[in-house]
C-alpha cells in the first residue's frame, strides 16, 4: 500500500513516515502487521478522547440514521449544530455567544480575519513572528515564517508582525488595525506560553484603539490546558475565538465564536458575507456535541494538569533541557534538532508515536489524548528515556 500511497496521494513532505494503519483504539494505533504504537500525538492534538471514543462514535451512528447533509450552512435549523452552539455559548464568557461552524481550523481563521475587517472597516491585520494559523491564502498571509510562504506570494496585503511576549511591539496596534491574531500558546514556535500578563496587555491595547483581539485556540482548546480554552488560564476575554482540531473528537471541523452583534454583520451588507456548504454538517456537529459533553461532564480537564505533573516528573534526562507548555500540550526541548529527530524516529521503532513542531526543530511534541492513563504515560516515558540513554551513550562514545 505504501507505494500507492506515495504514487497516488499528494504528499506534504518528501519523506512521510508511511505507517500503514490497520486500526486504532483508545491510546493505541495498530499497523498492518498488528504492531501497536502508543500514541503521544493524538492526530496532532485532534483526537481529544483517543481513538474510537464510544460516546462520539454512537452519536455519529445515531445521526447517520436520521439525516446527513441536507442544505448549505445557515438555512435550515438542524438540531446537532444548534444544540452544540447553544452549549458552547453557555460555557463561554460574555459576550462570546454566537458560533459559526466551518470545516477546519484554517477556514475558521479565514472567517475570523474577514470578521475583523467587516466589524472595524479597517484593513490592517497583525500577527506574530513564528505564528502558525493554517495554510490557506489568508492564513498563510498571517503566518510568521517567511521560508514557508515566500514561494506563494503575493499574499493578502496590509499584514504586520510583532514578537510574542514583546510588550514594546504593542504600539504597532493602532487605529488602523482591524485585528490582531495570536495563538494563546504559540504552537509551531515551541509551545510558548504568554508571560507577564501579555495577553491582558494586548486586550487593553485593542480596547484602547478599537481593534479586535482574535485568539487562535486550535491547539490549546477543548481541555488540553486544564481549561476548556487556553485563554481562560490568563484572565482575558478576546473578541473572537478560533477553534478546530480537538473539538470534533477526531472528525474534521472548525469554528469561530464572537458576540452576536459582531457575528450578525456577516449575514448582511453583503448578504452571504461568509458561506460554506458543509459547515455545521449534522454528523460532524453530533460528534462535536458528544465530545464537548464528554470533556465538560467528566474530570478530563483537571486531570490534564495532573498528567502534566507526571510527564514532568518522569521526563528528566540530560538530553532534555526544558519542557514547555501546559497540561497535555507539551514540548520536550532537546539540545539539538538532530537529537530530536533521532528520538522521534527511534521511539516509533519501539512503538511510541511522537512528532515534530513546525518551526522549532529542538522540540518533541507530546500531545496525547486527554483520556491517556497514568500507566500509559509511564510506558511511553520509559521508551523515551530508553532511547535517550542509547543516544547519549553513542554521543559519549
Amino acid at each position: 500500500m505504501n507505494n500507492d500511497f506515495q504514487k497516488y496521494q499528494a504528499q506534504t513532505s518528501p519523506h512521510p513516515l508511511g505507517m500503514e494503519v490497520s486500526y486504532a483504539m483508545g491510546s493505541y494505533i495498530y499497523d498492518s502487521n498488528n504492531k501497536k504504537y502508543l500514541d503521544f500525538v493524538a492526530g496532532v492534538s485532534a483526537c481529544t478522547l483517543g481513538h474510537q471514543p464510544v460516546r462520539v462514535n454512537q452519536a455519529i451512528k445515531d445521526q447517520l440514521d436520521k439525516y446527513s447533509h441536507v442544505m448549505v450552512y445557515g438555512e435550515y435549523a438542524q438540531s446537532p449544530a444548534v444544540e452544540y452552539c447553544k452549549l458552547l455559548a453557555s460555557l463561554m464568557p460574555k459576550p462570546l455567544d454566537k458560533t459559526y461552524l466551518v470545516n477546519s481550523g484554517t477556514e475558521a481563521i479565514e472567517g475570523a480575519l474577514k470578521l475583523a475587517r467587516r466589524v472595524t472597516g479597517r484593513s490592517q491585520l497583525i500577527s506574530c513572528h513564528n505564528a502558525y494559523h493554517g495554510n490557506t491564502m489568508g492564513s498563510l498571509s498571517v503566518m510568521g515564517f517567511e521560508e514557508r510562504k515566500q514561494v506563494f506570494r503575493p499574499l493578502i496585503p496590509d499584514v504586520e508582525f510583532i514578537t510574542f511576549n514583546n510588550e514594546a511591539d504593542l504600539d504597532k496596534i493602532t487605529t488602523k488595525t482591524a485585528g490582531i491574531l495570536l495563538e494563546t500558546i504559540q504552537g509551531g514556535a515551541g509551545f510558548i506560553q504568554p508571560h507577564n500578563d501579555f495577553l491582558k496587555k494586548v486586550r487593553e491595547r485593542c480596547t484602547e484603539v478599537g481593534a479586535l483581539m482574535i485568539l487562535d485556540e486550535i491547539q490549546p482548546g477543548f481541555g488540553r490546558t486544564g481549561k476548556l480554552f487556553g485563554f481562560q488560564n490568563y484572565d482575558v476575554v478576546p473578541d473572537v475565538v478560533v477553534m478546530g482540531k480537538g473539538m470534533g473528537g477526531g472528525m474534521p471541523v472548525g469554528a469561530f465564536t464572537a458576540s452576536s452583534a459582531m457575528m450578525d454583520l456577516l449575514s448582511d451588507n453583503p448578504k452571504l458575507g461568509h458561506i460554506t456548504t458543509f459547515g455545521g454538517h449534522p454528523v460532524i456537529a453530533a460528534a462535536c456535541l458528544a465530545t464537548l459533553k464528554e470533556i465538560t461532564e467528566t474530570s478530563l480537564m483537571p486531570s490534564a494538569l495532573e498528567k502534566e505533573k507526571l510527564f514532568r516528573s518522569l521526563l528528566v534526562h540530560p538530553l532534555i533541557e526544558v519542557i514547555r507548555g501546559k497540561g497535555l500540550m507539551l514540548a520536550a526541548m532537546t539540545k539539538s534538532a538532530a537529537v530530536t529527530n533521532e528520538v522521534i524516529l527511534k521511539c516509533q521503532d519501539k512503538g511510541l508515536i511522537l512528532f515534530w513542531l513546525l518551526f522549532e526543530g529542538c522540540a518533541i511534541r507530546i500531545t496525547p489524548p486527554l483520556t491517556i492513563s497514568e500507566e500509559e504515560i509511564r510506558e511511553g516515558c520509559a521508551i523515551i528515556l530508553e532511547v535517550m540513554d542509547e543516544i547519549l551513550t553513542s554521543i559519549e562514545n
